[in-house]
């Protein structure tokens, strides 16, 4: 797989998963869906990504 799209998948699903918690456990799990957000637009404005990091490092994925 490449890494935009695990990159992709894996924010996708943290959004899935946090607006379930919020909406069946608590709503400050809403908090954790911000702050994937925040992460998606510093990403975009620094071209610097943890995940990407992370990814890379562990070598579970292309770098393409």
């Amino acid at each position: 797989m490449r890494m935009h799209y695990a990159i992709r998948g894996i924010a996708g699903s943290l959004v899935l998963i946090s607006l379930a918690l919020g909406w069946f456990v608590s709503p400050w799990w809403l908090l954790f869906t911000v702050f994937v957000g925040l992460n998606l637009l510093q990403s975009s404005v620094t071209r610097w990504c943890l995940m990407e990091t992370i990814l890379d490092k562990t070598g579970l994925v292309r770098k393409d």
